[in-house]
């Protein structure tokens, strides 16, 4: 699996111009007016990672296969959204469907692009998309809660364990803070999950700023930065324009242009990088003559649900998985030279699959 982040802001902070980018697609409509993405865009990314090079080298491998992130264009959102103003009520289904939200915010002044509000301060535009996702849960859980409160004082006790999280959650609402926030147990987590909620999401700040702060942002990212980390979040400094200048050049001229611009690496690159982080997201490999492809877990996942990635079948008649570290492997010289070396491990059910595992299973049909 891969994961599903959904971009998100006000209208005009540069989200379809990010989304083509990273996509290397024009299927969003970039322009200079609100709602001009009217459906929700989606685009496949494949996950940039050095190490796929070097063990298809060692395996002599016939292709590479990296892993996929998707990307979700959504409309821009405008105050009122919770209440249904703008595209409100699509917004707020298609960010239902996300695992995470991307967070764009306007890092820079231009007088030929219109601010929804009139003037740029991504802290306020960041609390106006927060405060809508909150409401939107606000009103979602008061309209359940009656009924579900009405079941637990009948001795329903699946009834009084989500009375119990929905206080917790609404709590936490009333107060102005996002459902995140919420004190939920561990084994109430995937009751919390099924409520769906807008603001339990994870959130990735991106501050678009203009091409010559790419480097070292600027005064409102880094009050972006500060406000990020006050909330224990992520944020990342990319500026779409160059990453669509970036995403327009051969593959083999991007690094002289970014090195000019004072970048080791693509926007792209950075924002799945933290993405991994803020989901914690690992990738394991398989390497063979035939390929070499990248797979993602989330961090704590065991083989045989590791192996139900690649397919159902490996997962119920697992056995075992031979697994070499990515060192190992490369180091060493390839699966035959680590087996000499005693460096590949069988591993049973129990064991927690490690990021830059490369491994091989086995199991029953």
């Amino acid at each position: 699996m891969g994961f599903k982040c959904g971009i998100v802001g006000l209208p005009n902070v540069g989200k379809s111009t990010l989304f083509n980018a990273l996509t290397q697609t024009v299927a969003a409509q970039a322009a200079n007016y609100p709602f001009c993405t009217i459906e929700p865009n989606v685009g496949n990314v494949a996950v940039p990672d050095p190490r796929l090079d070097a063990l298809a080298s060692t395996a002599n491998s016939a292709s590479i296969i990296p892993t996929q992130l998707t990307f979700v264009d959504i409309a821009g959102l405008v105050r009122g959204a919770s209440k249904g103003e703008g595209l409100g009520n699509q917004f707020l289904a298609n960010i239902r469907e996300v695992d995470a939200i991307c967070h764009v915010l306007r890092c820079f002044e231009d007088d030929d692009i219109t601010h929804v509000d009139g003037k740029v301060d991504p802290i306020a535009d960041a609390d106006t998309v927060e405060t809508e996702l909150m409401l939107a849960d606000l009103e979602s859980l008061e309209k359940r809660y009656t009924r579900l409160e009405k079941q637990a004082k009948t001795g329903d006790k699946d009834a009084k364990i989500m009375v119990a999280i929905m206080d917790k959650v609404l709590t936490v609402l009333r107060d102005g803070q996002p459902a995140r926030v919420a004190d939920i147990d561990k084994e109430e987590q995937k009751l919390f999950e099924g409520l769906q909620l807008l603001s339990s999401k994870p959130v990735l700040y991106v501050c678009n700023v203009e091409e010559d702060a790419a480097a070292t942002g600027n005064e409102f990212s880094e009050a972006v930065t500060a406000m990020a980390k006050e909330k224990g979040a992520i944020s990342v400094v990319i500026s779409a324009a160059i990453e669509a200048e970036v995403a327009g050049l051969p593959a083999d001229e991007q690094p002289m242009f970014l090195e000019e611009l004072g970048l080791s690496e693509t926007g792209l690159a950075r924002i799945i990088r933290a993405g991994y982080d803020l989901l914690g997201l690992i990738t394991y490999f398989t390497c063979g003559p035939k390929e070499t492809r990248a797979w993602t877990v989330t961090e704590g996942t065991k083989a045989p649900q590791a192996a139900g990635v690649i397919h159902t079948d490996f997962e119920k008649g697992f056995i075992r998985a031979e697994t070499t570290a990515y060192d190992d492997y490369v180091g060493l010289g390839g699966e035959t030279a680590a087996k000499d070396a005693g460096k590949v491990r069988l591993e049973g059910k129990e064991y927690i699959v490690s990021d830059g595992d490369v491994m091989l299973f086995r199991f029953n049909t």
